[in-house]
């Protein structure tokens, strides 16, 4: 079990680059639709507000969007793949406790932004058709969109790439053009780069703090870009980001151009946008075409991000296992038909709810600000455990704890205007992953395993038993320990209590997950030469579970070196040299609600059996839906684990 190559990703080429434009830039790319408009929304229009504003936005890209992922994040790469959990994976190593709890977090607010990013950037560029007519119901073509979207996903992330990447093209030209062309006839807001008008903003602005949450619209792409890593290498992001971020300046300073030049001492009407008054009138129908195509491209950096992380929690085992669908042999290509319809689901329920994006600017950012706080924890600790100088981590996480907290706190402003949204969906987020997170450490505490030399001559024994029909040539069961010397007590009892299964060969096999999102190997103990063996099959996070194509090949090796015998023993087959069959036991620990275990655990255990009711079906998550399995549920009776006798049970005449 070898791990695949995918060297295609780390060259820099023109189909990369047109792919990276259709995927990952999505989301930042169509802040300029509202950003600007959510700084200056309902205020006088001065050149402190507008340089303070343009100012602020300029550097916000700067030092979060380039510098820290960009430059920083992107080389915080995990075999090539990014986002909270593939940085979560490389910091874990030396540290499993409560690392953990960041990267449930940072994942659940970023689903939470999954369902607002389709319905803000759609409904921004939309609602340009009210220029055009006034009467127009926008609130139907918006929702028509989403489902057209979120039926396409199903083709493959490469298919929107290829699809999406020219008219992403096409979306950055426009502004960067329609920005330059209102610049250079007020050129003087170009004064917006020195800080000094951002910082002077903040401090003399009444409620000027407040206007950052107007700022971070213009970077909440940026965790998505990192969580996209995988989908199109790190060079091919770092050079297509020079184009995106050259059009994106150009279009926020041609913004601030056209408010100074045409709108001085106006009061600028909340569902006003900015961006449709820097378009020529000519233009105007073509520019709402483009920025409509362009909004739901936005959708799709956050929709391939959700299916990335939703991928590799299911691996971590931190959410009910869901069915996948990989739609091409690329990397990363992958397609979670419940995460899809839920995400659609959520993104039309955003839209009734608050109809226009002006009101979803309210619930938009405050999710993403906990995300970055949580990323930018992750990599101080990434760099501390990999000896990095400590002055540079102190002024990392200076500036960055700084600059995220201040975006935090002026987002928290919003929670009771529409951050109660998506406040509710990374809360279920967080509910889901946390039972799932203590059910499992519930159950494992309460698994006993028991020393396999122990039962090695009642394994002869029932091998040889010829009174007791038999179940397989080779009969394996999925263990959770990853000792080769213990063994799950459910299976030692289902071997030999709940039915005698007599095999010719045993097999125990312990899957486990790697930190590597794409490695792929194992490892074979004898325990009785010929007869029973304990196989470690290791994955990594990312890749597909398949234990019956893996045992196959551990077979085949084995047969090789001769350390297993591999025709049936039913002589009226062997004689033709039939290989043997292979049957598998799953063991389904059931824990039961007694009333020796806590109330908590007792509705962390029924939560956790209704989440489990929607979850992949064991066989199919080890890939073994077409091969002979058996499911066996086995109880655990965790509150008498520690006494011999039950409280007020006695024997009566």
């Amino acid at each position: 079990m070898s791990k695949p190559q995918h060297n295609s990703l780390n060259k820099v080429s023109f189909a990369g680059i047109l792919v990276t434009l259709g995927i990952v830039y999505g989301d930042i790319g169509t802040s300029p639709l509202y950003a600007l408009k959510a700084i200056v929304s309902d205020k006088v229009i001065t050149p402190d507000l507008v340089l303070g504003g343009v100012s602020l936005v300029f550097w916000t890209l700067a030092l979060i969007t380039s510098f820290k992922y960009v430059r920083l994040a992107l080389d915080i790469d995990n075999n090539g793949e990014g986002g909270i959990f593939a940085l979560f994976a490389m910091v874990r190593r030396k540290n499993r406790g409560w690392l953990i709890f960041l990267a449930i977090i940072g994942c659940s607010t970023l689903m939470a932004d999954g369902f607002l990013t389709p319905s803000i950037s759609i409904s921004s560029a939309v609602e340009g058709l009210i220029l055009l007519n006034p009467n127009i119901k926008t609130v139907p073509i918006v929702i028509g969109i989403l489902i057209v979207l979120f039926v396409f996903q199903q083709f493959g992330t490469n298919v929107v790439g290829k699809t999406f990447g020219p008219v992403m093209t096409l979306w950055f030209l426009t502004m960067a053009i329609f920005g330059f062309l209102a610049l250079i006839e007020y050129p003087q807001v170009l004064k917006a780069i020195n800080p000094y008008y951002g910082i002077h903003l903040l401090a003399n602005y009444p409620k000027g703090f407040l206007i950052l949450g107007g700022v971070f619209l213009c970077t909440t792409g940026a965790e998505a870009l990192y969580s996209d890593l995988g989908h199109c290498g790190k060079k091919n992001i770092r050079v297509s980001w020079i184009f995106v971020n050259i059009s994106l300046i150009l279009c926020y300073f041609g913004q601030g151009a056209e408010l100074l030049k045409n709108n001085m001492g106006e009061v600028w009407p909340a569902d006003r946008s900015v961006f449709y008054q820097i378009a020529p009138n000519g233009l105007l129908p073509l520019t709402i075409i483009i920025a409509s195509l362009a909004a739901i491209i936005a959708s799709q950096a956050l929709i391939t991000g959700a299916f990335s992380l939703i991928n590799e929690a299911m691996k971590l085992r931190l959410i009910p296992l869901l069915k996948i669908n990989y739609p091409t042999q690329l990397r990363g290509q992958i397609y979670i038909p419940f995460i899809n319809w839920l995400l659609l689901g959520g993104c039309i329920l955003v839209v009734l709810i608050f109809r226009e994006s002006t009101n979803m600017e309210a619930a938009y950012g405050l999710a993403i600000t906990i995300n970055m706080l949580m990323t930018t924890t992750l990599m101080v600790i990434f760099y501390y455990y990999h000896k990095v100088k400590l002055l540079y981590i102190i002024v990392f996480g200076a500036v960055f704890y700084t600059i995220e907290g201040a975006f935090f706190l002026s987002n928290i402003d919003k929670f009771f205007h529409g951050g109660w949204f998506s406040f509710l969906i990374s809360a279920f987020f967080v509910f889901v992953m946390y039972i799932q997170l203590r059910a499992r450490a519930l159950r494992t505490k309460h698994i006993a395993f028991v020393n396999v030399n122990e039962y090695k001559e009642k394994l002869i024994a029932l091998m040889g038993d010829e009174t007791i029909p038999k179940e397989a040539t080779n009969l394996v069961f999925m263990s959770m320990s990853g000792n080769k010397e213990m063994i799950d007590s459910n299976i030692i009892y289902s071997i030999f209590r709940k039915k005698p299964k007599r095999a010719d060969v045993y097999w125990f096999v312990h899957m486990e997950i790697l930190n590597e999102p794409f490695e792929r190997n194992y490892s074979v103990d004898t325990i009785i030469p010929q007869k029973c063996f304990f196989v470690t099959v290791r994955y990594g996070f990312k890749v597909e579970h398949k234990i019956n194509l893996a045992m196959n090949q551990i077979m085949n090796d084995m047969v090789e070196r001769g350390e297993v015998d591999n025709i049936t023993r039913h002589p009226s087959l062997r004689q033709f040299n039939m290989p043997g069959d292979f049957k598998y036991y799953l063991i389904n620990s059931r824990v039961s609600v007694d009333d020796r275990i806590t109330p908590v655990e007792q509705f962390i255990i029924r939560v956790y059996r209704i989440i489990k009711s929607i979850s992949l079906p064991p066989d199919k998550d080890f890939g073994l839906e077409v091969s002979n399995v058996v499911v066996e549920t086995v109880p655990i009776n965790i509150g008498l684990r520690q006494t011999k006798t039950i409280d007020g049970l006695h024997r009566v005449k």
